[in-house]
């Protein structure tokens, strides 16, 4: 069973100008995949971002300079005006090429759409440009140690001096921070604010005497996740998005972008995993299981359930949702992804049996997706030589992570109960 091939990229059939397009978008993936870029397959991603990040990042600027990124901006800032089925179409091309993983998902798909929502003009001007062209990478400045899923409780501060703001605080998990030219930062500029309350949302340039950036090393190994130190750290005055002391409404719109358009391409991306997974375990006897074999089944329905809140979120994403039914939508579809490809991770570890608890050469090791095997794992745009790590048993590690950031389960329960259900709130 698979779901990788499904034509459909919304509820409904493709329209003619849709079929044009997607055509286009496939033409275009098929040959420029095929040219210097094509060691690139596959590569990237959650757990992967240290493979073969600068080729990556002109993959990335090769695409802008043909018009394929930010298609849904429009097209006076840089977009093509593309309708969202159009969007949704370019990801499930993307996804199906078994094209690199973005390295500017968040410019383009997070920061990119909040200036669009609540940015002034001369910020629109200013930096939609160097999203849409790939030249100016973003990361972004919201957990802290005391306020992981919880970020209201955020302690870290910014006071306004004559025209600059002075940020001071740690925020961690920032994920390719070591890589950021500049970083959207949630901090408290009221001095006795608290919670959702006097918090602004300000544009900070990373590269600068009062920022430092630290790895924090990660069970695979890697470190793409990092702590980020801001010591009388500077940004401009104007660089605030939204009003000073009102940034949590622009903080919670940056989220719903966040769990947009391109989960569509990432169940693509889930369904190759899991085709690969079941060709494992049919070349190694585990389909024999029927528990086995019964949850590879559930897995397949589970990427249906995903996809069809997927479209029904998306189909409802230009309605006037009520705001708690929008938070509802964004934490089901959080829940429904994180969960699944943590149980894909366990699924793989009980497909694999007892060999799965053996770390071996990349060159050695046991068979992983093929949208990594067929990359080589050795050469220079391949994952380094000296990880000893397969795909699955790096898709167990990591995907453990998977229910925790970007709102772990528990914050994603309680905004359902209690903001959607109205049910009375957790003490606090």
């Amino acid at each position: 069973m698979s779901v990788i091939q499904t034509p459909d990229a919304a509820a409904g059939t493709d329209t003619s100008a849709d079929v044009k397009f997607r055509a286009d978008v496939r033409e275009w993936l098929v040959e420029n995949l095929e040219s210097e870029f094509r060691e690139l397959r596959g590569l990237g991603g959650p757990g992967r971002e240290h493979e073969a990040f600068d080729e990556r990042l002109e993959w990335d600027r090769h695409l802008a300079a043909a018009g394929w990124t930010c298609l849904g901006w429009p097209e006076q800032y840089g977009g093509r005006d593309a309708t969202l089925r159009q969007q949704v179409i370019f990801h499930e091309e993307y996804a199906k090429a078994d094209a690199p993983s973005r390295v500017s998902h968040l410019g383009e798909e997070l920061l990119g759409p909040t200036l669009l929502a609540f940015g002034t003009e001369e910020q629109k001007q200013r930096f939609l440009p160097g999203i849409r062209s790939v030249t100016e990478l973003w990361c972004q400045g919201y957990s802290e140690p005391g306020a992981g899923s919880d970020l209201a409780a955020v302690t870290t501060s910014a006071r306004l001096e004559g025209d600059e703001w002075r940020i001071n605080g740690q925020k961690i998990w920032t994920s390719l921070a070591h890589l950021a030219d500049w970083c959207f930062v949630i901090a408290r500029t009221e001095p006795g604010s608290s919670r959702h309350h006097g918090l602004s949302y300000l544009l900070v340039p990373m590269r600068q005497d009062g920022v430092e950036v630290r790895p924090i090393i990660q069970l695979t190994g890697t470190a793409e996740f990092n702590e980020v130190f801001f010591d009388d750290a500077r940004t401009e005055a104007s660089l605030v998005v939204g009003e000073p002391g009102k940034g949590w409404g622009v903080a919670m719109g940056t989220l719903t972008f966040e769990r947009g358009i391109s989960t569509v391409g990432q169940q693509i991306r889930f369904a190759r995993e899991l085709a690969d997974l079941e060709a494992v375990a049919r070349d190694n006897g585990a389909l024999e299981n029927p528990v086995l074999a019964e949850r590879i089944d559930q897995a397949w329905v589970g990427l249906r359930v995903l996809r069809a809140h997927a479209l029904r979120t998306l189909a409802s994403a230009h309605e006037n949702v009520d705001p708690r039914t929008a938070a509802g939508q964004a934490s089901v579809s959080k829940l429904l992804w994180a969960n699944w490809h943590r149980d894909l991770g366990e699924l793989a570890m009980d497909v694999l049996g007892a060999p799965g608890l053996i770390a071996q050469s990349p060159m050695g090791g046991l068979p992983g997706p093929s949208v990594v095997t067929q990359a080589a794992a050795s050469g220079p745009v391949g994952r380094p030589p000296t990880d000893d790590l397969n795909e699955w048993q790096r898709l167990f590690l990591f995907s453990r992570a998977d229910t925790i950031y970007g709102g772990s389960n528990e914050v994603q329960r309680n905004i359902i109960s209690e903001r959607v259900l109205g049910l009375p709130r957790e003490a606090r």
